[in-house]
């Protein structure tokens, strides 16, 4: 038996996991609710903002326990790209935020809202994943999730394709609103990837320890 074994594993990533993984929700939620009540603006967006600070803290304190920790309870590069993915979609649910107030949007699309539900519905179900690292017996249970998150990018980019095609067939003189609207739907629809990316990093965990 090696060394490293006998030793105890640092549980913290997982209380950091979590945390990071209700925070997106929280995230997504806020930005769900910015498009569908398209009040206070100002004031929604401040808190999308705020939340986007708590998930690069919980970043910044995973990368500082890895370097402090010698024996972790998952592979070293799985906490970091779990982490890191799990940023990512905050970090793109600010994006689409900031450009709606950039832009000076007036007034939300449908397929906008359509998309923020998407990821409300795919950080939900990332969250419910991650509280199941923490035992292996639960590990199995990860993977209906995972196959659930597929889904929903794939429906993402469903909404994501109609968005664009319905922009040029609506506005076709309307270059700006063009470019306005296809960055924010990319910013929508790349939160939902990212959503993907951690379904695929904790399938890799659930083949290692599953």
């Amino acid at each position: 038996m090696p060394f490293s074994s006998l030793l105890p594993r640092d549980e913290q990533f997982f209380d950091y996991f979590e945390q990071a993984a209700r925070n997106i929700v929280s995230g997504a939620q806020a930005l769900a609710d910015l498009l569908d009540d398209y009040q206070n603006v100002e004031r929604k967006i401040e808190r999308i903002r705020e939340l986007e600070h708590v998930g690069d803290t919980l970043t910044h304190q995973v990368w500082e326990a890895l370097h402090k920790t010698f024996v972790t309870p998952i592979d070293r590069e799985d906490i970091a790209t779990i982490i890191e993915r799990l940023d990512d979609v905050m970090d793109y649910i600010d994006e689409a935020a900031l450009s709606l107030q950039t832009y000076r949007i007036t007034q939300p699309t449908q397929r906008a809202q359509e998309l923020a539900h998407i990821i409300v519905r795919a950080t939900t179900e990332v969250e419910m994943a991650i509280t199941l690292l923490r035992k292996r017996e639960d590990l199995p249970k990860i993977l209906p999730l995972t196959v659930e998150i597929n889904r929903l990018e794939n429906e993402g980019d469903y909404v994501f394709r109609h968005a664009l095609a319905e922009l040029f067939e609506e506005g076709q003189e309307d270059l700006t609103s063009i470019i306005k609207w296809r960055e924010i739907y990319e910013h929508l629809e790349t939160a939902i990837d990212r959503c993907e990316d951690v379904a695929n990093a904790l399938e890799g965990v659930v083949l290692k320890h599953g």
